[in-house]
């Protein structure tokens, strides 16, 4: 089979349109569940779900995908060395029943095991269908080729949810067999259809040496180490093993420890702890940090956002707008079960036999599981109406039980999900017109613009105090798919643009490297910030501020990385030795 994929023409090639087929299925199974994934996550397991607290939920966030997005820098580099094919058949083989026995294990240590092992894979399938991509494209059509690889992904994204939140409507086993499948399906393209690409000159280079390649990109062993202990301390506080003063002053004492060993390291050492702390290409690692920051700030989207709409938005408006197209839409997209409502109804009702007071305000958040998110006073109203029925009665009977629950059903609410959806059909409609518009521009000025959108998002979400309408929500989220639009397909393009072309898949591993640090950050920081500025202290906008102050310092600082490296002229890339 001949390879067209030299990227030395106009078109594209036949690898370029497998790649982004398979890309679709992957991320129909990983948005299937990522989607959905804090709601199940803080489901009681009476309800399908396994119950987490936030900080267990912000711990399983933040690490497992840390590590999904750190590895891509060896097995983009193991992509290098062994074939890009061999890669993806791998991380297929990996996913396929990881995806599935993550829907059978309900205890902490097992769920992330299980979803450290689908991490992996996915590691293994990332660099290499993004380096097909930068394989497949040259310099007049890479801006196109990485904006239609980006509404694939968005396709995927798009259908993901919509399918997941149907089969969750079932089961919530079911969304996991469902994204198992998805990654069965990707055995048939890579093993009938898919080549390495003709460019790809696999590295004749020792599996150590490829390793020690890699490594070297950013630092010497001395910095990797630096590095390690000083997210393994961060790490440590998500989990709840340290407090987070313990953790940062941990850290701090780390940074002063290396600073006088490396004042008394050698200068010239075969050694490595007698080394010097060495930064290899400084702009690039600056330029990473920063793009962390955008992955901080826009992996709300799918960490935190899902739970305040659950908890703090009131989505009746959009309930009632769904209805012009009929009751079947309704149940389609605010699906209540009447049977577990039912349930909750007498529960509710035999404990006020025993219990005087009834905790209005966790009594709402603990019915949100339900789907039904009924305001304070109403809420307050319907218990003392059961409380009156309880002084004369030992049981609902069925025509109370049935009023009851019409009443509730007024107060449906949409699936999360379906919510956060508009940001992939967004994507999928507009992306290739955005990223035709801004090939004119410069990548960094196009990612300052889209850090900007995303922090007005949170600012205008932080305007609706602790409740909100579902139209306030749709805006904010369409906000936020256009800072996307403007910010991700570029970070993308450019550290193509600056990469060598035989080490594609490894400096594409390394940009994956910002959003391991964004998803570390943005779990650790949506598990605290929603326990405790959302729920405990009630003040979801100080969550939101702090979200916008993180986008707008981070264009801040794009904007200066830009002008500091225009003034003194650095290439981002290392050339290879």
């Amino acid at each position: 089979m001949k390879n067209n994929n030299t990227g030395q023409h106009k078109g594209f090639g036949s690898l370029f349109y497998v790649a982004n087929l398979m890309e679709i299925f992957e991320r129909l199974a990983w948005y299937g569940f990522f989607a959905v994934s804090s709601i199940y996550m803080t489901t009681p397991v009476s309800q399908g779900g396994v119950g987490f607290s936030d900080t267990e939920r912000g711990a399983i966030q933040g690490i497992i995908p840390f590590f999904l997005y750190l590895l891509p820098v060896l097995t983009g580099a193991l992509g290098d060395k062994f074939g890009y094919r061999r890669m993806f058949i791998l991380s297929f083989c990996i996913m396929t029943p990881s995806y599935f026995l993550l829907g059978q294990v309900t205890s902490f240590s097992l769920f992330f095991i299980v979803m450290g092992f689908v991490a992996f894979g996915a590691a293994c399938f990332k660099p290499i269908v993004v380096g097909t991509i930068a394989h497949s494209t040259n310099d007049q059509n890479r801006g196109l080729g990485f904006g239609i690889f980006y509404t694939m992904v968005n396709i995927g994204g798009f259908l993901g949810p919509l399918i997941a939140g149907a089969m969750r409507a079932i089961s919530w086993d079911a969304v996991f067999m469902m994204s198992a499948f998805w990654i069965a399906i990707n055995f048939i393209p890579v093993l009938l259809f898919y080549r390495d690409p003709d460019t790809l000159n696999n590295s004749s280079s020792s599996l150590k040496q490829v390793l020690r390649e890699a490594q070297t990109v950013l630092g010497n062993s001395r910095f990797a180490l630096l590095m390690f202990v000083a997210i393994a301390l961060l790490m440590a506080a998500g989990v709840g093993w340290l407090s987070y003063t313990q953790s940062f002053v941990g850290i701090s004492v780390w940074l002063v420890f290396n600073f006088v060993w490396h004042k008394a390291a050698k200068q010239n050492t075969s050694r490595w702890w007698q080394q010097k702390i060495v930064v290899s290409n400084g702009k690039f690692t600056v330029y990473l940090l920063i793009l962390s920051l955008f992955w901080t700030v826009y992996n709300q989207l799918f960490y935190t956002l899902p739970l305040f709409i659950r908890d703090f938005v009131d989505t009746r408006d959009l309930v009632a707008f769904i209805g012009i197209f009929g009751s079947g839409a309704v149940e389609f997209f605010a699906y209540v079960d009447q049977p577990a409502l039912k349930d909750a109804l007498n529960e509710l009702f035999n404990s006020l036999s025993t219990v005087e007071n009834v905790d209005i305000a966790a009594l709402r958040l603990e019915w949100v599981h339900l789907k039904v998110n009924v305001p304070i006073e109403q809420l307050s109203d319907i218990v003392r109406q059961l409380q009156t029925l309880a002084a004369t009665q030992s049981n609902l009977t069925s025509a109370q039980l049935n009023e009851l629950t019409e009443t509730l059903l007024t107060y449906r609410q949409i699936n999360p999900e379906y919510l956060i959806n508009l940001d992939f059909a967004a994507i999928v409609i507009l992306q290739i017109a955005v990223s035709y518009f801004c090939q004119r521009f410069k990548p960094v000025s196009i990612l300052a613009v889209g850090l900007v959108i995303i922090a007005c998002a949170f600012l205008l979400l932080g305007q609706g105090g602790t409740m909100i309408s579902g139209l306030v929500v749709t805006i904010v989220i369409l906000l936020i798919a256009m800072g996307e639009m403007f910010t991700s397909p570029k970070s993308q393009e450019y550290v193509a643009f600056i990469a060598p072309k035989e080490q594609s898949a490894l400096y594409m591993g390394y940009y994956f490297v910002s959003m391991a640090l964004g998803f570390l950050f943005a779990g650790f920081l949506s598990g605290w910030s929603y326990s405790e500025l959302a729920l405990k202290a009630q003040k979801p906008e100080l969550m939101w501020g702090m979200f916008a102050l993180i986008a707008l310092l981070a264009c801040v600082l794009m904007l200066l990385f830009r002008a500091y490296t225009t003034k003194h002229g650095y290439a981002l890339a290392q050339q290879p030795r």
